[in-house]
């Protein structure tokens, strides 16, 4: 079996996995047969990430910095504070279309127990504080129980659209078309903004 480096065995264990994931839900991941399709020992995916649920917590890790990167590419260069928000919103939704493995475990504390892996709190932390910064950003008034509540609201927003299009629960509004779908759940946000908008014109 031909060696890898450390960097690179453990890539292909976690694309394998991932791999496995897509194939057959989480159900289906195994060490063993992560290992058998990464090409290398059954013990280096012990050695690399302890057991199963550190693949998992490794997983989960780089799925909150992609998140993270995404969504500060998105709001860059926009000024308008509820557009930044909305932007932020469109990219955590095509995050969980291009990552749904990711997105799934993300979220699934009975998969992974965030508390039993200081990493992955810390980077869930950073990127939810963007999302926190960005909403206080367009929120009526000072940083308070409003803003906070904003906050929730647009998270609640964007995950719940990001899960609705994953499991194809918007098939039979929007058609079997990926890109209707996706539309409906832009135009959802556009929704949210505008009545944003109406909001601050109130104050």
């Amino acid at each position: 079996m031909t060696m890898k480096p450390a960097d690179d065995l453990r890539r292909s264990v976690l694309d394998a996995s991932l791999a496995l994931i897509a194939e057959r839900g989480l159900a289906g991941l195994s060490m063993r047969e992560a290992a058998r399709r990464a090409g290398v020992s059954h013990q280096a995916p012990y050695h690399h990430f302890g057991d199963r649920e550190g693949i998992l917590a490794a997983i989960v890790g780089e799925g909150f910095v992609e998140l993270a990167a995404d969504c500060r590419a998105a709001i860059e260069g926009i000024d308008d504070p509820i557009a930044r928000l909305e932007a932020c919103g469109q990219a955590y939704i095509r995050f969980a279309m291009r990552r749904p493995a990711h997105f799934k475990l993300m979220f699934r504390s009975e998969h992974v127990s965030a508390p039993r892996h200081d990493e992955i709190m810390a980077k869930g932390e950073s990127a939810f504080d963007l999302l926190i910064r960005t909403a206080h950003d367009a929120a009526v008034g000072g940083i308070g129980e409003a803003d906070d509540a904003l906050a929730i609201t647009s998270w609640g927003l964007a995950h719940g659209i990001a899960t609705l299009l994953i499991e194809g629960k918007l098939e039979k509004k929007c058609g079997d078309d990926p890109r209707a779908q996706l539309a409906a759940a832009m135009q959802a946000l556009s929704t949210f903004s505008a009545m944003q908008r109406a909001a601050r014109k109130k104050v």
